[in-house]
């Protein structure tokens, strides 16, 4: 006889028969699902709190533009999502157009995640290292510089903002 011992590892290591398998089972079926509940936390506040309106929302002023006074990384992102919501691509992608080109790889993946729990097998292709890479340095680059340059094209993604300053 071997002495040799199988032990589960990797993904198969959840799959295993008992009660903290089958947790876990459920667990990443109704994962996908559960995700639908922050959305729609997040756009029910959304409209409660129009972010268009040009009044300071509940959250306060914008802390990145309070402090330094100029766009950040987050400058436009909840007004970027409320015109997406509503069906205006133009000026969400003038508010927030990182944030945008992101939205679709976003909820293809939610997708296919969500139609494996049920069996249906969507092509899934995971972006590469380089692709990640030019993303964060495009977000960075666009979101800090670029949309700050007061020269056209950039000037058209100056987004208004309704923080009052300290000083």
């Amino acid at each position: 006889m071997s002495d040799v011992v199988a032990t589960p590892s990797g993904p198969s290591a959840f799959a295993a028969p008992g009660p903290l398998g089958r947790i876990w089972r459920r667990v990443r079926m109704l994962g996908p699902w559960l995700m639908v509940v922050p959305v729609a936390g997040a756009v029910g506040w959304v409209q409660a709190f129009d972010p268009t309106n040009g009044k300071e929302g509940p959250l306060g002023p914008c802390a990145w533009h309070l402090l330094f006074g100029v766009n950040g990384p987050g400058c436009g992102g909840t007004r970027a999502f409320y015109y997406l919501i509503h069906g205006d691509l133009v000026d969400a992608v003038r508010m927030h157009l990182p944030f945008v080109l992101a939205v679709p790889f976003l909820l293809y993946g939610w997708l296919a995640w969500a139609l494996s729990t049920v069996g249906v097998r969507l092509p899934m292709r995971r972006p590469g290292k380089r692709w990640l890479v030019a993303y964060v340095v495009f977000f960075v680059l666009f979101t800090t510089v670029l949309r700050n340059l007061p020269s056209q094209p950039f000037a058209w993604f100056d987004i208004p903002n309704t923080a009052h300053r300290l000083w």
